[in-house]
């Protein structure tokens, strides 16, 4: 043989045995940074000077890919229709970076795609992958998401997942970031995808067990032996169409969150070419680059720091102990789970911060709360009030408690209390529409209907019966007035605010004690014996009835009258004048019921009677309030009044003065406490 024919010979067995540099990039490739790369990029993806694939940048809601050019043979050439796909393997290196920390937009996926053209696919929560939740038959899709979003639509497990997607954004399988640490017997470590730190990921297919693992770990940290997500796949059902394309897939949002990939490596039939970290492009620094310190400066300046630090936090904890201080006494474990925790009621009201203050009187400043979890979910209001050591605080308290224990559907619920140095603070249901005098005397507030004032008016009548004569005790309110009832979310009339009232058994006298209450509400008899009694209720619900029915205070300015009128005398008068309708509150134009109205006018002259033995109890008011039959109203000749004025009493009792004192404002307001009869202050 000629030396010619030798060299052709050596030359076509070289080019018989070798493969083709092609077929080697199609089965297996490695990107150690993409400077000079053949990527085929669209959408924001773009390669940086330093090499970094960078996928999105600042843009609102746009896409970005990123794919090998040459397409992978996952099915042998001589395969069938129904032969399984080949096995693969891919490692990559990404980061998510974002300018807030621990906030970012979307994530990104590996994608494995019978096409490079995703111009129907839509950003956002798609991932530029999909137009909707679900593909389609004909270019079916598999994916690998590292999600920083919960969507609840896509069945999100939360904002920081792996999730292997089959055709559809729903996952197949989902769980949280994270990997198996070999160096600690396999304990599980959580990731945070978008730390703005870069992190390794594997993804081997086995085609023969039809299984799909992938596997996280930071880039210091060897490949874990056990995957993340190990789930079954059936690859030929996706590439079955013929060759597929490799790559990744992202989208922007309002975060300005950028998705980089560092470097990739890919491997059909064998595992995937190690990355050389050492090789990887450097992610881009975020802020001002750190100054550098001179040791035997930072640690004096530590030293220091470390003992303030030490010294501000013994400060902040004895001053967070006087702050929720509470005065407890062995005594008051006898009266159960009514004591409310100071730290607990702080909080609620922000501080008693004067943005939840509801009101000020004389007996304290109302709050509003939120929801207690010792308060079965019921928004709260919580009244502080001053008290003095030597009137009596474990017999106070335990009336506080008592009263707890009422239960009626037109009386505020007391909760339970709180204790503090001089302090008491009362623990109420919080009632939404406020006390019944704003939507009396508030000309900015809409006025009350008829049937309104009357449902009002027939349940705090009930509350009064359950307090006198239905509970096991009898319990004296003391200070029946507007101001005192409150209106719930349905605007029904609620009695509130015990901080007067008093209990005694029944079938025993109450005891003397110091005339408190309200003026224009005070029963004559109660100035002068000082004993407060289900019969000076009845006079204080009187004058509430009228004040409900005429829109006026019980004792008010009357530019006409000498510059005061008693609301009791100006209702006799008309009555006897045969005019009484006349008295209803004019801001009701007529709309009334005449008579529901003359009913209530008569009824609250005869509760505001002079006299204790003409005042019906609460059970014959609530019977006329109801329209019993049975128990007709009295007619009310205009003799009937002709013995008293309620001004003459108020003067011989002692009040004229104080009555003279308060011209200039609403004394009908006022509480007051007398022993020697003196004002303390606004009504509560």
């Amino acid at each position: 043989m000629s030396a010619t024919k030798l060299v052709s010979l050596v030359v076509l067995l070289l080019v018989i045995h070798v493969p083709s540099s092609s077929a080697d990039d199609g089965d297996q490739f490695i990107y150690q940074g993409f400077t000079a790369s053949d990527l085929a990029l669209d959408g924001l993806a773009a390669v940086t000077p330093g090499g970094l694939l960078a996928l999105t940048n600042a843009t609102f809601q746009a896409k970005a890919h990123a794919f090998r050019p040459t397409p992978v043979h996952f099915l042998n050439a001589s395969s069938s229709a129904a032969a399984r796909a080949r096995s693969f393997s891919t490692c990559f290196v990404f980061a998510i970076v974002s300018d807030i920390e621990g906030l970012s937009d979307q994530g990104l996926a590996f994608v494995v795609a019978p096409t490079t053209n995703f111009s129907a696919a839509k950003a956002g929560q798609y991932l530029g992958i999909l137009g909707a939740i679900n593909g389609t038959a004909s270019d079916p899709v598999l994916a690998v998401e590292l999600d920083t979003i919960m969507n609840p639509e896509l069945r999100d497990i939360n904002s920081n997942h792996v999730g292997v997607d089959v055709n559809s954004l729903v996952s197949e399988q989902a769980t949280p970031a994270g990997y198996y640490d070999d160096a600690d017997g396999g304990a599980l470590r959580g990731l945070q995808l978008n730390s703005r730190k870069s992190m390794q990921v594997w993804i081997d297919y086995d085609a023969q067990a039809g299984q799909l693992d992938v596997t996280l770990a930071p880039v210091q940290v060897p490949k874990p032996t056990r995957p993340l997500i190990s789930t079954a796949v059936d690859l030929s059902t996706i590439v079955a169409r013929g060759p597929m394309y490799v790559g990744f897939s992202s989208s922007s949002g309002v975060l300005n969150t950028r998705h980089y990939v560092l470097g990739w490596s890919f491997s059909l039939d064998g595992p995937a070419p190690p990355l050389d970290m050492s090789k990887l492009p450097v992610l881009p620094r975020l802020g001002p680059k750190p100054r550098s310190k001179v040791l035997d400066v930072l640690l004096p300046l530590a030293t220091a720091l470390l003992v303030a630090a030490v010294l501000a936090a013994v400060f902040f904890v004895v001053w967070r102990r006087r702050r929720f201080a509470e005065v407890r006494e062995d005594w008051e474990d006898e009266f159960g789970p009514h004591r409310f925790s100071y730290k607990d009621l702080f909080h609620a009201t922000n501080g008693f911060s004067d943005r939840n203050l509801l009101g000020v009187g004389g007996f304290g400043r109302v709050y509003r709360g939120g929801v207690l979890p010792s308060s079965s979910g019921l928004e709260i209001a919580v009244k502080r009030v001053s008290h003095d050591s030597r009137q009596g605080v474990r017999e106070f308290v335990a009336e506080v408690v008592s009263i707890g224990r009422l239960r009626h559907r037109n009386l505020v619920q007391l909760l339970g209390y709180c204790r503090r140095k001089g302090e008491l603070i009362l623990v109420y249901d919080y009632m939404a529409n406020g006390s019944l005098d704003k939507y009396l005397y508030d000309q900015q507030v809409p006025v009350l209907s008829w049937h309104e004032r009357y449902r009002i008016v027939k349940g705090v009548a009930a509350s009064l019966l359950y307090l006198h004569e239905d509970w096991e005790q009898v319990v004296i309110h003391r200070d029946v007035k507007a101001s005192n009832v409150l209106l719930d979310h349905e605007m029904n009339g609620r009695l509130g605010d015990f901080g007067l009232a008093r209990l005694y058994d029944h079938g025993t006298d109450p005891q003397t004690t110091h005339v408190v209450g309200t003026m224009g509400y005070l029963a004559p008899e109660l100035v002068r014996t000082g004993k407060a009694t289900p019969s000076t209720d009845v006079f204080s619900f009187g004058v509430f009835l009228l004040e409900v029915a005429c829109g006026r205070r019980p004792i008010d300015r009357d530019v006409d009258r000498d510059g005061r009128v008693v609301l009791v005398d100006w209702v006799i008068e008309h009555h006897r004048n045969g005019s009484v309708l006349d008295v209803v509150d004019p801001r009701l134009v007529g709309k009334y019921e005449a008579e529901e109205a003359t009913l209530v006018l008569k009824l609250g002259l005869m509760c505001a009677h002079p006299w204790p033995n003409v005042r019906p109890t609460m059970r014959r008011v609530v019977q006329y309030l109801d329209s019993d039959q049975t128990a007709p109203l009295p007619d009310l000749s205009p003799t009937h009044y002709t013995s008293y004025s309620m001004m003459s009493l108020m003067q011989n009792d002692g009040f004229d003065s104080y009555i003279m004192a308060s011209g200039k404002s609403h004394p009908s307001m006022t509480s007051i406490g007398l022993s020697s009869v003196s004002v303390l202050s606004e009504g509560r």
